[in-house]
């Protein structure tokens, strides 16, 4: 038997189209596309303007359970399930984060999905893409430049150096310069200080890229950043030191959302790429809402697991930009739910109905919060070839309690034929009106209220508990703050903070370490 093709030899014998081709399935005119090459556009200012009559269509996020080593596929099932639904006559079009340089080059690999169902040119995707990353990266790092120029020249904000809250970034996993002294090398480099790197995807003009509805709006984030705060604790904001007319100028390009295809030429927008371990975890709010204008269907996705991604999706993504999934898809495997059940990761390749049962906690929690949501589910078990028709029955009995289908998928190893059934249940439930969507909290609730409600309702915890000075943060914050969700950062691997707590904890207490504005 020959050895399968690997995602990256699967990705450079594709027939990639080119992109004019891609968005002529969407109505999109080539006179409106940007091309970055042959087989990647970005979408013009002007066309996405001329869409905002045209009605929207429907909104389906896939996310996973608690995700392991063993791997859920999440990306990967969103690409098959869009193929899916275009095989069966669907117009439909996938809305993905791009990828970070960190983990590309780290333990996790790329994020343009698997086998037969990823997004191309994965190469590109991957690395450089359109650049996006790098103009978030240079916007973020003029700002530091510019908070540390004030400072050395005149001061007149009179920041305090010592409460410089803005660092740098770099997309890269470094962690040698996650906390550095600054300033070195005599008086003409300014006052020495302690600082740091963060990785770019973690920026907070990352976040702001993703929620924001237009360059005004971008502009308009960018100026309510806090920098650093005075002797006196009064904020000092990016728009005090004249930066975000000037950062906007970098993020101009990027902010246009990018248009490449699937291995079966579909039309997938990719833009933008929160954590959402740190971050909200989503893709562009002006992707999503581009695709919603062009297509029948939208099938996008939220990071990690349902817990983090897709309760930041609904409270944070939806909330502010005035969207309402339709559906949900749940993605599992046997593999990662033995891993919950407690089987080492050397032995997931045998047979063990027992430890799947035991592992199905997780899933169940997982679908009991969608629940919270009103949002209709349907579970996509990714299949894998040492899964058995035993393991998946027992997955098949736990959902049906629920009132859940679980449809098995082969995407990886067969592309969008894979899926078929999946999307046609998919669709059905879409059309069908079921979707009651609500947010988990009001926005009247306190900054802490809102972060026990995830707690409590989500996590399975008794409590959230912290010190006296993060308690005095949450009750200055809540000053001026308090209308604002809460974006969690946590572990992904556990419902809890330990993430060797695997399944569905529950009794446990969610410290809160640090409460930062963003």
């Amino acid at each position: 038997m020959p050895k399968p093709l690997s995602d990256i030899e699967i990705a450079r014998v594709a027939k990639i189209r080119p992109i004019h081709e891609i968005g002529e399935k969407l109505g999109i005119p080539a006179d409106a596309l940007l091309p970055y090459g042959h087989t990647k556009a970005k979408l013009g200012y002007d066309f996405l303007k001329s869409l905002q009559s045209k009605t929207d269509g429907k909104l389906i996020l896939v996310t996973a359970i608690s995700p392991t080593p063993a791997g859920e596929g999440k990306t990967t099932t969103s690409v098959g399930l869009g193929d899916g639904l275009n095989r069966i006559g669907k117009n439909t079009a996938i809305c993905l984060r791009e990828p970070s340089l960190g983990p590309c080059f780290g333990m996790k690999g790329g994020a343009a999905g698997g086998g037969y169902a990823q997004v191309v040119p994965m190469e590109d995707i991957n690395l450089h893409f359109t650049g996006d990353f790098h103009a978030i990266g240079a916007a973020h790092n003029l700002l530091s430049a510019l908070v540390d120029n004030h400072v050395y020249w005149s001061n007149e904000l009179k920041l305090d150096s010592r409460r410089v809250s803005w660092r740098r970034v770099v997309d890269m996993n470094d962690r040698a310069l996650r906390q550095i002294t600054v300033s070195l090398g005599g008086v003409a480099n300014g006052f020495p200080r302690e600082s740091g790197f963060d990785i770019t995807v973690a920026s907070e003009i990352m976040a702001i890229f993703c929620l924001a509805e237009d360059l005004d709006d971008l502009q308009r984030r960018l100026g309510n950043i806090i920098v650093g705060y005075t002797r006196q604790r009064n904020p000092v904001l990016a728009r005090d030191v004249n930066a975000p007319g000037s950062m906007t100028a970098l993020l101009k390009d990027a902010f246009m959302p990018n248009l490449v295809q699937t291995l079966e030429n579909n039309p997938a927008l990719i833009h933008g790429g929160p954590f959402a371990n740190i971050a909200h975890g989503c893709n562009s709010v002006v992707a999503t809402k581009a695709a919603l204008k062009l297509a029948d269907y939208v099938v996008t996705e939220a990071g990690f697991g349902a817990d983090l991604g897709a309760e930041k999706f609904f409270d944070i993504k939806c909330r502010k930009a005035g969207l309402a999934p339709d559906v949900v898809v749940l993605v599992a495997t046997a593999r990662a739910l033995k891993m919950h059940g407690g089987v080492a990761r050397n032995d997931l390749n045998s047979e063990n109905v027992a430890a799947v049962e035991a592992g199905l906690e997780n899933l169940g929690r997982h679908l009991r919060n969608i629940t919270q949501f009103g949002l209709p589910v349907a579970v996509a078990n990714n299949r894998f070839t040492a899964d058995t028709d035993a393991e998946l029955g027992a997955i098949k009995r736990f959902c049906s309690d629920f009132g859940v289908e679980v449809f098995d998928c082969t995407h990886w190893s067969d592309g969008g034929a894979g899926t078929e059934t999946l999307a046609t249940h998919v669709a059905d439930l879409a059309d069908s009106g079921r979707s009651q969507f609500r947010t988990l909290y009001d926005d009247n609730m306190s900054l802490w209220e809102k972060a026990r409600c995830v707690a409590r309702t989500l996590y399975g915890a008794d409590d959230i508990i912290a010190d006296k000075k993060v308690r005095a943060q949450f009750d200055e914050y809540n000053k001026e703050y308090g209308h604002f969700p809460v974006c969690m950062a946590k572990t992904q691997y556990s419902f809890s903070t330990d993430p060797n707590l695997r399944g569905a904890p529950s009794g446990h207490m969610v410290p809160i370490r640090e409460i930062r504005l963003s």
